[in-house]
């Protein structure tokens, strides 16, 4: 054997994608592509991902899970929890006993949320007050073109939903920043403390009502909502209103392989999962897919993954075919299927190059995420991930490895640890990313293409 050969038999050699990409998969990609910019536009926050989800899972012959019901091979089963979270299942021809195979990613992404009074007025300028929800860098929130999102609760009963922004003639709304030109003392200052959190403060309108009194500015802005939506100002503490990016998701590079679009954490992986559940006849195990909420601040709450909405569902499902939920979990296979970070040679010092994922080398398995010694993650076993690679490799899907920088120099989490602590196998695996938790986030083309497999293979797994 030539040193050439033996090279190649066994030492690892990552490709980039493309030039593994047949024509007919190229095609796919571009088309799936398509179909994913389509959703991001059409869901910006949780809400609209867990309503335009339900709806397409009615389309495709889903069905509401109602306890007490039978359930048999076949069944396509969706619950919406509370409008804020979703799960689906598609009945497999093993019993539930044999456990079920689970991909789960979150549907909420970083933004700032409208305060429950929001609405006032200083120097003639209308805002509304905000508070930030996840990690974001405040700075880069400014000077962007911002909409308004969410739904109001009024006070006869009725609700109303908000979208402001989005609308090619519509109004965008916009936080504004200190001109260079007197930012001498600002410069200073640390990066998390160049904009702070009540310096948030979204630009809403500037002309006075006609009259006299105070506040005419405020007056005229919420006259306008008003006019449009009916509410009134006390309505806003029953709303849940959000400020996020305005506009579509782009294509990115003039080779056109990114997508630039606000949200792709995670709705990335949300998508990946879905479309091919959508389509999905009787898989061998029970496929069952979860879009959860809150995992940007810990998972927690009704709609979160912490929560007992995932085995009020799937006891829904055991129940029908009597067999005890936790037998289900002990013989479940859970991919968390989160975003990693791409790595970035403008920023090489934050990461172990060897263990980091890269744009186009297909959905990135991350064994362990956690922050400073692994706190937080799951961390999963050898045998474990030994399934999710041989699942990928045997159905044709591009994979790597990644781990989330350098060892010392932060971290994070996904909804892997929750899974894991319901005593189901779990792994991390996803989309790498670039500008992770920014207004504008980057993923490829053929990285979101290859994670949609992934997912397909695991519930076929």
């Amino acid at each position: 054997m030539t040193t050439e050969e033996l090279r190649n038999s066994i030492l690892s050699a990552p490709k980039n994608g493309y030039t593994r990409l047949t024509d007919e998969q190229r095609s796919e990609m571009e088309a799936y592509a398509l179909r994913y910019r389509a959703f991001m536009d059409a869901c910006k926050t949780e809400r609209e991902a867990t309503a335009w989800a339900t709806e397409m899972a009615e389309k495709h012959g889903f069905v509401p899970a109602v306890p007490g019901m039978e359930v048999k091979p076949g069944d396509k089963i969706y619950m919406n929890n509370r409008g804020k979270s979703f799960l689906i299942a598609v009945i497999g021809k093993e019993s539930l006993a044999q456990g079920a195979n689970i991909c789960a990613a979150h549907v909420d992404s970083p933004r700032m949320d409208v305060k429950p009074q929001p609405l006032y007025e200083d120097s003639e300028i209308a805002y509304f007050k905000t508070h930030y929800y996840g990690g974001i860098k405040k700075y880069q929130w400014t000077c962007v073109p911002l909409a308004i999102h969410g739904v109001v609760c009024k006070k006869d009963g009725t609700s109303v939903t908000v979208t402001i922004g989005e609308d090619e003639n519509d109004p965008i709304v916009m936080v504004s920043d200190l001109l260079i030109h007197l930012a001498a003392d600002q410069m200073k200052k640390g990066a998390s403390e160049v904009i702070a959190g009540e310096q948030l403060n979204v630009i809403l309108g500037t002309e006075p009502i006609q009259g006299e009194g105070a506040d005419l500015v405020k007056l005229n802005v919420m006259k306008l909502l008003n006019e449009k939506y009916g509410i009134v100002e006390d309505d806003f503490r029953s709303a849940e209103l959000t400020i996020v990016p305005a506009g579509k998701c782009r294509e990115v590079g003039l080779d056109r392989s990114l997508l630039g679009a606000y949200g792709h954490d995670d709705r990335v992986c949300a998508y990946a999962e879905l479309e091919p559940i959508f389509n999905l006849e009787m898989p061998t195990h029970t496929a069952v897919c979860i879009l959860a909420d809150k995992e940007e601040i810990g998972s927690v709450g009704i709609s979160g993954m912490q929560s007992q909405a995932f085995e009020y569902f799937m006891e829904i499902l055991c129940d029908g075919q009597g067999v005890k939920l936790s037998h289900c979990f002990a013989n479940s296979f859970c991919l968390s299927a989160d975003v990693s970070n791409a790595y970035d040679p403008n920023f090489p010092e934050t990461c172990d190059r060897r263990n980091n994922s890269a744009l186009n080398y297909g959905i990135s398995i991350c064994k362990y995420t956690g922050s400073r010694g692994k706190g937080g993650a799951s961390d999963a076993s050898a045998e474990a991930m030994l399934h999710v690679r041989k699942t990928f490799e045997d159905n044709g899907v591009m994979w790597q490895i990644a781990t989330l920088g350098k060892v010392d120099q932060g971290g994070g989490g996904t909804v892997a640890a929750y899974m894991a602590n319901r005593n189901i196998v779990t792994v991390d695996a996803g989309v790498p990313v670039l500008n992770m938790h920014a207004p504008m986030e980057l993923v490829s083309k053929l990285d979101c293409y290859m994670t949609m497999l992934g997912c397909k293979a695991i519930y076929l797994a």
